[in-house]
């Protein structure tokens, strides 16, 4: 068996799979994010460990984990884990969707050696600007700093005590040579830091370590089980997709959403406000464009109407031409095409009309012109898709599949396990680093049902777009 560890933003998800790749297990445990301020998004680092120690106790109670050959991470991006010459976290980590350090991003930007060497945007989520935050606001924390983590690197220090990370979550730092796959020295430099302070460097199907024998001993797993690189979580989204070729995608409606595009060369075009990354693969990349509340948006009007997402969504059928009101779903900011920290969401065009029903169609046609937006900004890299494979939980919602492939105007697959995801690519890399396996072994999954544009509403989806954009530029003339 192998096992896959995804730390998320909302949950750890802990997958075993077979030999032949079939999920065996799975267990969960949630994870608190606090908002001290507005903008501000933090966890503390010490709940995802113990988040791991209580879904290993999960499945080690139902499934002999002595049997674990190998073991893969994946998990949330750009977050500063700060951590002392003890290892101890100095403060709760300052999560991607963290917008305080839009003013240290937009410096930092202004220098076009950052765009030049890491192939992107500084973005404010990005870890960087945030670590500058720290040294500017925090100075006596920043002193004490003798290690910068990725949260799922800090997962990794507990599991085989080896500070190491892989090349697609490092490449959201803002620090990587994304061309090089290695660390920037002068980047570095820049922000106060050097190389030594640095996790090591491998690529996600190497070996980054071996599970210690204090945490094998507890948990039922052998001692010195090798665990991969392992990913960020869309890369590792999509080696549990099978998405490693160029012309290969994804739509994801996570808590962020991402339309993933795989890519066989390293062709940055960061004026789109497109990210370029390293893939979890050796010598591939991707490319993606990212909105900052996808799914999280149906959460955000759910506590508003006290409804639940699966009942806001439950009557909606069928899909519907696009009404008068809209939404924006800039609740924390936006990513691409915008870079824009400071931009919120709204509700536009709104009447006595406007019932839950119509609320809850605005807000999923918002999402969808969002990516809408982004596809927009990936076509111009000319970056082009056949087909979408769906990912993320509010792919369950069939009426908003529906809507974004009307949006976008392509056809998005739908894969019958639901479950198919970050920690299945997890587990997935975790079975290339312990058998030497290639990416052969990240096989597309199953597809229950393809959803095709709705031809019927194309035009109105795409006027619908155009308000939207309209809409924007309208709340940034007032905000």
């Amino acid at each position: 068996m192998f096992l896959g560890l995804d730390l998320g933003t909302s949950g750890l998800r802990a997958l075993l799979i077979d030999d032949g790749q079939q999920t065996v297990g799975e267990a969960t445990a949630p994870l608190d994010v606090t908002r001290p301020h507005d903008g501000w998004s933090e966890q503390d680092a010490d709940s995802w460990i113990a988040a791991a120690e209580l879904a290993l106790s999960q499945l080690g109670a139902s499934h002999d984990l002595s049997a674990v050959q190998g073991v893969g991470l994946s998990g949330q991006m750009h977050g500063a884990t700060l951590l002392d010459e003890t290892d101890k976290p100095l403060r709760p980590c300052i999560l991607w969707n963290d917008t305080r350090s839009h003013a240290e991003a937009a410096e930092m930007d202004a220098d076009p050696k950052w765009r030049e060497i890491s192939g992107n945007i500084v973005f404010p989520g990005f870890t960087a600007p945030k670590v500058e935050w720290v040294r500017r606001n925090e100075p006596e924390i920043f002193a004490r700093v003798r290690r910068v983590l990725l949260p799922k690197d800090y997962l990794r220090l507990w599991l085989t005590g080896e500070a190491v990370s892989d090349m697609s979550d490092s490449a959201g730092t803002s620090w990587l040579d994304t061309g090089d796959r290695n660390w920037s020295d002068s980047l570095l430099q820049v922000s106060g830091l050097d190389r030594s302070q640095m996790p090591r460097l491998v690529e996600g199907s190497e070996v980054s370590g071996r599970v210690r024998a204090e945490i094998a001993s507890r948990f039922g797993l052998k001692a010195n089980v090798p665990v991969a690189g392992g990913a960020g979580d869309n890369a590792a989204t999509a080696i549990g997709l099978g998405i490693a070729r160029a012309g290969e995608g994804f739509v994801s409606l996570g808590t962020s959403g991402v339309l993933f595009a795989a890519c066989d060369t390293y062709a940055p075009a960061s004026e789109t406000a497109v990210h370029t990354f390293c893939h979890a693969l050796p010598e591939t990349w991707h490319q993606m464009g990212v909105i900052l509340a996808a799914a999280d948006a149906l959460t955000w009007l759910s506590r508003l109407t006290g409804k639940s997402s699966a009942d806001l969504t439950a009557g909606l059928e069928n899909l519907e031409a696009p009404g008068h009101a809209l939404f924006l779903p800039y609740l924390g900011g936006e990513r691409t095409p915008h870079n824009d920290a400071d931009v919120r969401g709204s509700f536009l065009g709104l009447s006595h009309a406007t019932d839950t029903e119509a609320a809850t169609r605005a807000v999923l046609n918002g999402v969808a012109f969002a990516f809408k937006d982004c596809l927009d900004a990936l076509s111009a890299t000319g970056t082009r898709f056949d087909t979408l494979i769906a990912a993320g939980g509010g792919s369950a919602s069939r009426v908003w599949i529906e809507a974004i492939a009307t949006a976008l105007q392509i056809r998005i697959e739908v894969p019958r396990v639901s479950s198919v995801g970050a920690a299945q690519g997890a587990a997935r890399l975790g079975l290339m680093a312990a058998t030497g396996a290639g990416p052969q072994v990240a096989a597309r999954p199953e597809i229950a049902e393809t959803i095709d544009p709705n031809e019927t509403l194309i035009a109105a989806y795409a006027e619908g777009h155009e308000r939207f954009k309209d809409a924007y530029k309208a709340v940034k003339e007032v905000s």
